[in-house]
């Protein structure tokens, strides 16, 4: 009788892939559940752990990965997935293992949710016979791409072997070759094991995306014709999930008291992420483009602790002196702070999916300027199917520069941009309100997704 009034726990064990960009979501992610009602525990990688004390509801439990040091992006991401997969496999097995030994007699068993790049969570649930649920942080349209190096390879598709060709992808509009995370099919070798991963379903219920249907509809339908599982699109979760910081480097919030000082849309935000590095000598053509831009603007410089210097002791002697007050350089920026902000006006952005989504969530327009991977995809969405933005397509000399941040910012074209920017915005305000994300957590997608959660674990408890 002691056990008919508690209400049977119903446990999440959310496994994040250890980088900025993919850790960020999956606690938002975290949040947005938590306030439904679901125990939730994180299980993370040694490396990039995240910060436990901003979320005191959750449970944070570390698994050993044998990493030492962080990999050099894009090359090593491959070596370092397969090492960390490999090693966080039996830890996390024997976590589960004792999680399901110890759970009260009507308890159900625990649901795992994973991020598609740690498919050892999917292997360690699959047999220990546990609900699992795919997470994608990326971009449906990414996906979609990585999917379609097996169909062009089996249709005997042969793509030019200029990286910078400008002929589109068959099936994947608009995306050309030199859009493609690897414009050579010679050598995919290596991204087999990538392709594995993002195609291989299993045994997985489900697959939810951080995204939204008034931006990627059409891709959206597309995916579920390829595969026939639940989908539920529930961003942007930055703005559903009312979460703390989870940033793995300090921000520095002086940025926001100077931008206060600062006139409605007159500051180019320039930023390129937590991964991706800019070499001395593209510093040095950044730093007088923006200085020769005569515009305001907020630049966020990531210590580089390989070089053990500041990336800011790299400038040109007399840079500081040129721009004076007009500059303002920080070491890592609060960003969605920064993007809402009345003051920004423009962002210089590699376009990582956070970054795009945090972007069109404020109606900030975008100058482009993609490194590698999921950045390719989405600056030419940005540039040829929303609109919000533009490609750097050049070699990034101080000229171009210049020329790009003041066509945004001033100019006739930029204006352009900057309403359908707006426009872009007010679609994701009404996707929120509407059904695909409320800050209240009561939309329709993640209603759904609560319920068809606790009516697998409860399936699973009955089997």
């Amino acid at each position: 009788m002691e056990n008919q009034g508690r209400r049977r726990c119903r446990k999440l064990v959310l496994v994040p892939c250890p980088f900025q960009g993919h850790i960020n979501p999956m606690l938002q992610l975290g949040t947005i559940l938590h306030s439904r009602g679901f125990s939730i525990t994180i299980a993370h990688a040694q490396f990039n752990s995240p910060q436990t004390s901003n979320h005191p509801d959750f449970v944070f439990l570390s698994l050993p990965d044998g990493t030492s040091s962080k990999p050099a992006m894009p090359h090593d991401f491959l070596p370092f997935m397969s090492k960390l997969n490999f090693n966080c496999k039996d830890p996390f097995q024997e976590i589960l293992s004792l999680m399901i030994e110890k759970q009260e007699q009507d308890d159900q068993l625990p649901c795992i949710i994973f991020e598609i790049f740690m498919s050892f969570a999917q292997e360690v649930a699959s047999h220990l016979k546990l609900p699992n649920i795919i997470f994608h942080t990326n971009s449906v349209a990414t996906l979609l791409t990585f999917l379609a190096y097996a169909r062009l390879k089996a249709e005997g598709y042969t793509p030019p072997q200029d990286s910078t060709s400008t002929e589109l992808v068959p099936g994947l509009h608009p995306l050309r070759f030199k859009d493609l995370p690897v414009t050579n099919f010679a050598h995919l070798d290596g991204m087999w094991r990538v392709i594995a991963m993002l195609s291989n379903i299993g045994s997985s219920s489900a697959i939810i995306w951080n995204t939204m249907d008034c931006l990627e509809q059409s891709v959206l339908a597309q995916y579920q014709r390829q595969c026939q599982v639940p989908n539920f699109s529930i961003g942007p979760m930055h703005k559903i999930a009312s979460a703390p910081s989870s940033s793995l480097l300090e921000e520095d919030s002086s940025c926001i008291s100077w931008l206060d000082k600062q006139g409605h849309n007159s500051v180019i935000y320039a930023s390129f992420g937590s991964i991706a590095s800019v070499d001395a000598k593209e510093l040095t053509e950044m730093a007088w483009g923006l200085a020769n831009s005569q515009q305001t603007f907020l630049w966020v410089l990531r210590p580089d602790p390989a070089k053990g210097s500041e990336p800011s002791d790299c400038l040109p002697d007399d840079f500081k002196e040129t721009v004076g007050e007009r500059g303002c350089i920080v070491k890592w920026a609060p960003q969605q702070l920064v993007l809402a902000h009345s003051s920004v006006g423009g962002f210089l952005s590699h376009c990582g999916w956070n970054s795009t989504l945090e972007s069109i969530s404020e109606g900030v327009p975008m100058i482009c300027k993609p490194a590698f991977g999921d950045q390719l995809i989405n600056t030419r969405y940005i540039s040829h199917e929303w609109g919000n933005g533009f490609e750097l397509e050049n070699d990034l000399g101080r000229g171009e520069i210049e020329r790009a941040i003041k066509m945004l910012m001033v100019e006739k074209e930029g204006q352009e941009m900057r309403q359908r920017a707006a426009e872009l915005k007010e679609k994701t305000q009404v996707s929120i309100k509407s059904g695909s994300g409320h800050p209240s957590y009561e939309c329709s997608e993640i209603l759904q997704l609560s319920y068809v959660v606790t009516v697998w674990m409860s399936l699973t408890l009955c089997n």
